[in-house]
């Protein structure tokens, strides 16, 4: 082998193993990166936990309920399932509290998209993923036939539902409608979650403890997939 060779390999080898070296370095960056996002959102959940056995779990479960409803991107099972597996005596007091403010809250949705349609619609076709003004005249199109399914999906599903809320105002559905299927269908999801926590409580905690970075991205996904739903579906 002449020294020509020899250096062409000795270049090669070099640049496989700077190569080898930067992609070692990124997988540790994005693996330091995800460490540190699944370890601050397991920080809050213990945090959020430790309310349950406080004077202010249920205002805090309220106002988020609340807020939820009309613009806050974060739903408030997250909450709802904390103050349950923190104290599962309490889960229909924490379940009713949820209910009520969350419809409540989709009732100051509705009136924002009654009154303020105008004002707030360029906010929502900018920033709700997957919400444009195609989306929008789609669903004004189909709350003629669908109204009550339409709220009612959007409550008890993952697909945002203070998107439903503020369009449901904008479309001017019947108002009656409006409330029954929100209060049916945010009860039937939050009771559900709260009774499923009593009854099996011990082992659904065991198993959030141990798969907590798994469920905190299925948890993410199924939140995205509301919004793509909006997309897609409508």
């Amino acid at each position: 082998m002449t020294l020509k060779n020899r250096k062409k390999q000795q270049k090669l080898k070099s640049k496989q193993t700077s190569k080898a070296d930067q992609k070692m370095s990124e997988s540790q960056s994005n693996s330091s990166l995800l460490g540190g996002i699944f370890g601050s959102i397991r920080r809050l959940y213990d945090w959020v936990l430790h309310w349950a056995d406080t004077p202010y779990g249920i205002p805090a479960l309220v106002v988020l309920s609340f807020i939820e409803s009309v613009f806050f991107p974060i739903p408030p099972d997250v909450l709802l399932i904390a103050m349950v597996l923190g104290a599962r005596s309490k889960w229909f007091k924490s379940a009713l509290a949820c209910t009520i403010a969350s419809a409540l809250g989709g009732v100051a949705g509705y009136a924002l998209g009654s009154f303020a349609w105008d004002s707030l619609s360029p906010y929502f076709f900018q920033y709700v993923p997957g919400f444009k003004e195609a989306q929008y005249l789609k669903i004004k199109a189909l709350y003629e036939t669908w109204d009550f399914w339409i709220v009612f999906a959007a409550g008890f599903t993952p697909i945002p539902y203070k998107v439903i809320t503020v369009s449901s105002g904008a479309c001017n559905i019947n108002f009656t409608v409006f409330v029954i299927a929100s209060v049916l269908s945010r009860g039937a999801r939050f009771f559900l979650v709260a009774w499923l926590l009593q009854r099996y409580g011990a082992p659904i905690k065991d198993f959030i403890e141990k798969k907590f970075n798994l469920l905190t991205m299925v948890f993410m996904v199924a939140i995205l997939g509301g919004f793509l739903a909006i997309k897609f579906v409508f």
